[in-house]
């Protein structure tokens, strides 16, 4: 019984250390690996060596094919070209099975030392991330060695070679038992690694081994249609092609295991190597073979999984994929995507204000208030999103910019709320009252209305861009506005002294109109203290050095 624990044990290690490369590397070049992929599909041998490449590093297709299936779903790649990068990472995801069936005693130690080190010296830092797939790496390797020790002892007792000299030999089950695995494990690295390791101890024999590997390769294929089941049609087209070429590749193998006796003595290497050689050369030539059928691939999926009709209730898509929550980097740039819509619908809300409070428009104003209930929902659904995103595979700059879209899109709800105060107050102090401001009260405030329009502007432009010069721009505006406002109050003030009639009537909705917009300018500019903040560009006060003196003579007496 121990040594089926330790078996278990040792198999868990290996999934887990393929999981921390993974997620390792997505850490350290998630948003660089993804502007490759981007870059990369305009040529099929391009797109093919950046599907290798990248799969290479994050250890798994499953990661690259939802990469590339979130930019199908959206439009950014063509099918039959993402197809292509499909079959690239595949070959690369055999590669690193055909790396780590090397001996790498040796070299386990050593990756875990120096990547503990680096892990607790830097921590969320650079040097941090890389120390964390070193143990990754570690850990991949010393699975394997634990493995072959976990498994001599079962392989010497007598009852274990008797049930598996009783098992069927069949390559139909042998898939469908590698399929199953790959999808518990979350990976045909681990299992392909497992099934070699298995092979060389005697717990399979060859013909299982290589329907093992079958399997895997379906799994990993199955694995990503599952993930992408609830997804657009458009997303769901890649993991369905590359898992069509799977089928088909596998289909080819089904006469195997009459052709292994013949064919074991020719192959190269020990057991290990022809199993994990093995998994390497069905990649390749089912690479080679269908990467001239990618188009025709990409039409049969489109027909199958044709775009859904528009829905009339909602016909925008949001922009926040479930999808690419496995690639944190890319969720951020959804959840960002969707801040600027909010936005959009905030600005839209804006300009709208004007026309309720010239045309004394009530239909008008009870549609842009329930606008405001698009922004609350929209506020809520990337909040949420955000929630999703584990902020441990953040690269620094990126949890500054997760920082950057929760502070964002709080702003947005806040001013949204203003908005509908805004117009509940012209409704209920002008419109039902039947009032009208006078020309210079009107003036004025479609002037502060017009600056909060370009405001608005300026802080979309500071958070999509997050240039310091615009940072600042607006917090200047911010200062500002907020003298336009005193003037125009004192303005107010002064028309009453003059006894103005339009004035005296309007007088509490003109004055909570200008303190309202105040407070909505406010919250734009807020925009801009995350962005000065992470540049060092942000002063600790506003008041000038030679007032903080004063200021504390003026309060000894009263400690006193």
């Amino acid at each position: 019984m121990i040594h089926l624990l330790n078996l278990m044990a040792a198999i868990a290690l290996l999934v887990w250390g393929t999981y921390q490369v993974r997620t390792g590397m997505l850490r350290v070049f998630g948003e660089n690996l993804r502007h490759v992929l981007a870059r990369s599909v305009g040529h099929r041998l391009t797109a093919l060596l950046a599907g290798l490449g990248v799969t290479s590093l994050v250890q798994s297709a499953t990661a690259t094919g939802l990469i590339v299936s979130s930019f199908v779903g959206r439009g950014l790649v063509p099918t039959a070209a993402a197809l292509t990068v499909m079959l690239g990472a595949d070959v690369g995801s055999a590669l690193m099975a055909v790396v780590f069936s090397f001996d790498l005693s040796w070299l386990s130690p050593l990756l875990i030392v120096v990547g503990v080190v680096l892990f607790i010296g830097q921590g969320n830092a650079i040097g941090g991330r890389i120390g964390r797939v070193l143990i990754g790496l570690g850990l991949i390797t010393l699975a394997l060695q634990l493995i072959v020790g976990a498994t001599r002892p079962l392989t010497a007792s007598p009852t274990v070679r008797l049930l598996l000299a009783g098992l069927p030999q069949d390559l139909l089950l042998d898939i469908v038992i590698g399929a199953v695995l790959t999808l518990a494990a979350y990976s045909s690295l681990a299992i392909v690694l497992l099934t070699a390791t298995l092979a060389v101890e005697g717990i399979v024999n060859p013909a299982t081994a290589f329907g093992l590997v079958l399997g895997a390769n379906i799994g990993s294929g199955l694995l990503a249609l599952i993930v992408t089941s609830r997804d657009s049609p458009a997303t769901r087209r890649l993991p369905l092609g590359n898992l069509l070429f799977k089928a088909g590749g596998v289909a080819a193998m089904l006469p195997l295991p009459a052709a292994l006796p013949q064919l074991l003595p020719h192959l190269p290497g020990a057991l290990h190597e022809q199993v994990v050689g093995f998994h390497l050369a069905f990649n390749a030539v089912l690479a080679v073979v269908c990467l001239g059928l990618t188009a025709p691939m990409a039409r049969l999926v489109e027909r199958w999984l044709p775009d859904a009709a528009p829905d009339p209730a909602r016909q925008r898509r949001s922009h926040l994929d479930p999808v690419a929550l496995t690639t944190p980097s890319l969720a951020i740039s959804c959840a960002a995507r969707e801040a600027l819509h909010q936005a959009d619908v905030v600005e839209q809300m804006l300009r709208g204000v004007m026309g309720v409070l010239q045309d004394n428009d009530l239909v008008l104003a009870e549609q842009l208030k329930r606008r405001d209930d698009e922004v609350d929902r929209l506020y809520s659904a990337i909040k949420f999103y955000l929630t999703q995103i584990s902020r441990e595979a953040l690269s620094e700059r990126e949890s500054r910019r997760w920082t950057d879209i929760v502070s964002f899109t709080i702003n947005m709800e806040q001013i949204g709320d203003g908005i509908e105060r805004v117009l509940i107050d012209i409704e209920d102090k002008k419109i039902r009252k039947q009032r009208r401001f006078s020309e210079a009260g009107m003036a004025e405030i479609c002037h502060l209305h017009e600056r909060l329009l370009s405001n608005l502007r300026l802080g979309m432009s500071v958070f999509l861009d997050g240039h310091v010069r615009d940072a600042r721009r607006l917090l200047e505006e911010k200062a500002h506005f907020r003298d336009l406002e005193h003037r125009y109050a004192a303005n107010h003030i002064a028309r009453l002294q003059e006894h103005t009639a339009e004035s005296i009537e309007t007088s509490s909705l003109h004055l909570d109109l200008l303190s309202e917009l105040k407070r909505i300018n406010s919250h734009i500019c807020s925009i801009a203290y995350p962005i000065l903040e992470s540049k060092g560009a942000l002063a600790a006060t506003r008041i000038k050095p030679s007032q903080l003196g004063e200021l504390a003579e003026r309060a000894e007496p009263l400690q006193h």
